[in-house]
């Protein structure tokens, strides 16, 4: 849940819901937050459908816990094995096809626009790493990517090579690894990691075929296209090679799905003969792996707390601590780096004899560090703990040092000031006094020219130590995804590639000039340039929907006076203000980002007038780590209270109509949308509810349940009567208003989802129809799909079926009259 809740973590250079009656139970936490008695309703009508909604079976079970009693007549729909629950589910999909069936023609027109907007072909420019250029591909008509490379022969210099093969074909391709190929033979595919040897020989890779997300781990030889079967490993989750090229570290998931061991392996041996190098016993905490980027060690995290967007697990935990193993010596065992400190983290990088450590470890040097964000320390090789660290960079003044990653002549900064995303890089080795510590304009950093509008970086795979090169995809809400080639050495970028987007008006969108002039100064913010950098962007312009689409940054002031950003994005020509309907998206948790980058399928919305707003609310990211704590464990009402003051901003401020607000949550950020339903129905007239956590205090009293005790990180431990009082709060299910109206919903889950069980979902939906009024809650629908996980299932044109389903729903119940009441 930590791991299971999520679903994008930062730029990881780090490699990188039971209602109860009061008069029977006096001494259950007051549910006044959610009371909703005496507020006007709107019932909307429906055009009359042949099914009429299921009712769930009952089950009398009681629940207990801190001297508090309550009942739970859904607690059999757990076993998702019974064949009651299995013929429930498919009652409910049968409902939700009667339901949608009048949207069909315009769930195929939506589709047609979403496809229509694809290149038929998909090919991201090759990437050199070692005597390789490594890219992938999308062929036509297919799903799923390919990923393959081709040799990198030396001629005019590699950067010609690797531009020369992109434009003009890529001749000797060797395949490495087809997902359309798994997906043919086994229905499903998702590739969790991938990681090939130092040598180029070999290709490590996790793959689940089901949708449980129990990955094994593959070796395949690239000599040779061959798979090594006795490597046929369950459970495994993260990658690691040593730098023979034959000797590979990974972790191991226990029954609850927590990596909790790292074993080594040699090629050719058995799998039964791998060694235990580390066992984490205590299931608070989860084991990770990751290489240096200069190969020379491997890094072994025990963390207390794991968030992962795209299968892999990602850390960013409280409580962190780490070993080190020499990859050139890699039977020499582990050297701890340093002990467990509540709250404080280390992140290692390796270079010329030294580790460079991100961490915000207590520091008595600089009483300005806040301890909110990080800060640069080094220590040589032979002296690998933490005791033995010395200050390097701190951040400087409203700058807040999130992330690293390091090549053998650049260090490369992720920072971020007041909000707004930037980039450095400074010249290694970095000279200097270890009795000062130095803020990060001292070491004369290039700061990456990035469009200034609301842009989001994502780093590319920059797998190479030696390249002067780094590479990131740049994307705003209006700026189709750029590729960008920042070259630290000659302190220019060039912009390699940009998402192709078919079937929009060319009139309306502006192209934004290759030089570096008074024009390309609307779209780089170079505020933090010295005048003595020379800026030059070399190849072509860009793209931008600016025109078109515009996307503005506002503030919403919550109930305790934090202001909370939302942005907001409609189309110049559609939108009608105070008209529109509006579509407000959150998330909020594990401190993670909202993802806000460029999206297509979103202007099937936005051209038929509609706004879309996102929320980032507390508990997800922020200015600094401060955003996040202040919207977990017990500070999590914030996060929803925020979200209710950003939907009511948007109808007071007369942005949209004040019936026609719709919300958007995915996995625990259902929580949050789920539990804003609950607090304020009549604000929201529909919801969409993807893969949801809303059982959160039955979930997190069940220890047995996978990944649960790594959530009490975020969300606290209910065994605590303080938590558990404080939880039942706000989980969404325990506090459906009893007899009110509901906003039509759209709740979707995967059968074989192991991160949040499908049971959540069935739940919410048969107590909405138990408890809420019933004319609002027959346009509450459950669409569950029966083969897919957590990542539903399908690849770029099942996921245009899966949004345009989405959109129709809404554009339904959008459109249905109704009348106050």
């Amino acid at each position: 849940m930590a791991a299971g809740r999520l679903l994008l973590s930062k730029t990881s250079a780090k490699k990188t819901l039971l209602s109860s009656n009061s008069y029977l139970f006096p001494k259950l936490p007051s549910l006044a937050l959610f009371s909703t008695i005496g507020r006007k309703r709107t019932h909307f009508q429906f055009a009359p459908t042949a099914h009429r909604p299921p009712s769930a079976k009952k089950v009398p079970f009681t629940a207990t816990a801190h001297g508090f009693t309550w009942q739970d007549p859904y607690r059999w729909m757990s076993d998702i094995n019974d064949p009651d629950f299995v013929s429930y589910i498919n009652q409910e999909n049968a409902y939700a096809e009667a339901f949608m069936r009048d949207t069909e023609e315009m769930q195929k027109i939506l589709y047609s626009e979403m496809v229509s907007r694809m290149p038929s072909k998909i090919t991201t420019p090759p990437e050199r790493w070692g005597p390789w250029l490594y890219y992938q591909f999308i062929p036509e008509g297919k799903e799923y990517p390919v990923l393959c490379r081709k040799p990198a022969v030396e001629k005019k210099g590699w950067v010609n090579t690797l531009f020369n093969s992109f434009r003009g074909g890529f001749g000797r391709d060797q395949v490495l690894l087809d997902w359309n190929e798994i997906a043919k033979k086994h229905g499903y595919v998702h590739v969790g990691t991938c990681r090939v040897s130092p040598d180029h020989c070999f290709l490590a890779y996790t793959l689940d075929t089901t949708g449980n997300e129990q990955f094994h781990l593959q070796i395949k030889d690239l000599r040779n296209n061959s798979i090594f079967p006795q490597h046929r490993v369950e459970g495994v989750v993260s990658l690691a090679w040593a730098q023979d090229g034959c000797t590979l570290f990974y972790t191991l998931c226990d029954q609850h799905q927590r990596p909790y061991r790292v074993l080594c392996t040699k090629l050719g041996s058995h799998s039964g003969d791998d060694a235990i190098i580390l066992t984490e016993n205590d299931s608070r905490f989860c084991v990770d792996i990751t290489s240096t980027k200069d190969g020379k060690f491997v890094t072994v995290n025990s963390n207390s707390r794991t968030s992962s967007e795209e299968g892999t697990y990602c850390f960013s935990s409280l409580v962190m601590q780490v070993y080190v193993i020499n990859a050139t010596n890699p039977q020499g065992g582990l050297q701890r780096f340093c002990k467990r400190v509540s709250g404080v983290q280390y992140f290692l990088e390796h270079h010329s004899g030294n580790f460079y450590v991100l961490t915000n470890a207590p520091t008595s040097k600089d009483e300005n560090f806040s301890g909110n964000g990080y800060y640069l320390a080094r220590c040589r090789d032979e002296d690998a703990e933490s005791a033995n660290l010395k200050n390097i960079i701190m951040p400087g003044e409203d700058i807040c040092l999130e992330d690293m990653d390091i090549f053998h002549e650049h260090l490369v900064l992720f920072l971020n000031k007041t909000g707004s995303p930037l980039i450095c890089s400074i010249n290694m080795p970095i000279d200097f006094d270890c009795e000062k510590e130095m803020k990060i304009d001292d070491l004369d950093p290039w700061y990456f020219p990035l469009p200034s509008n609301m842009c989001t970086i994502t780093p590319g795979s920059n797998h190479d130590f030696m390249n002067t090169v780094y590479r990131a995809v740049l994307s705003s809400p209006v700026t189709p995804d750029l590729l960008v080639d920042y070259d630290m050495s000659r302190k220019i970028f060039t912009i390699v590639q940009q998402e192709d987007v078919r079937n929009i008006s060319t009139s309306d969108v502006e192209y934004c000039p290759p030089s570096y002039d008074q024009e390309i100064n609307k779209h780089l913010d170079f505020s933090y340039e010295k005048e003595t950098d020379v800026q030059h962007n070399e190849g072509r312009g860009w793209k931008d929907f600016s025109e078109k689409y515009t996307c503005e940054e506002k503030e919403v002031v919550s109930h305790d006076g934090v202001k909370i950003p939302l942005t907001v994005m409609f189309s110049q020509s559609a939108y009608q203000k105070g008209l529109s309907p509006g579509l407000l998206h959150g998330y909020g948790a594990y401190g993670e980002v909202l993802d806000k980058s460029w999206c297509p399928d979103r202007l099937s919305l936005l051209d038929r007038g509609w706004m879309f707003a996102f929320a980032d609310v507390r508990g997800g990211a922020g200015v600094d780590p401060s955003w996040h704590r202040s919207g977990r464990g017990l500070n999590k009402l914030n996060s929803i209270y925020d979200f209710v003051s950003c939907g009511e901003y948007l109808i007071t401020e007369g942005f949209i109509h004040k019936n026609r607000l719709s919300a958007l949550g995915i996995s625990a950020g259902c929580l949050l949308v789920g539990a804003a339903v609950n607090m304020r129905p009549e604000l929201f007239r529909a919801a969409i509810l993807k893969v949801p956590f809303l059982d959160v205090l039955n979930t997190l009293l069940d220890p047995t349940l996978p990944l649960t005790t790594l959530d009490y990180e975020e969300f606290g431990n209910p065994e605590t009567e303080s938590y558990f009082k404080y939880i039942r709060k706000y989980s969404p299910y325990d506090n459906i208003p009893l007899g009110d109206c509901c906003p039509s919903m759209l709740v979707s889950a995967s059968f074989n989802d192991s991160r949040v069980g499908v049971w959540e979902a069935a739940k919410w939906v048969a107590k909405i129809r138990d408890t809420a009024c019933s004319r609002c809650s027959s346009s509450v629908i459950l669409q569950t799909n029966i083969n897919g996980g957590h990542f539903r299932e399908g690849g770029r044109f099942a996921h245009c079926w899966e949004t345009a389903y989405d959109y129709a729903f809404l554009m339904k119940v959008m459109a249905a009259t109704g009348k106050r009441t």
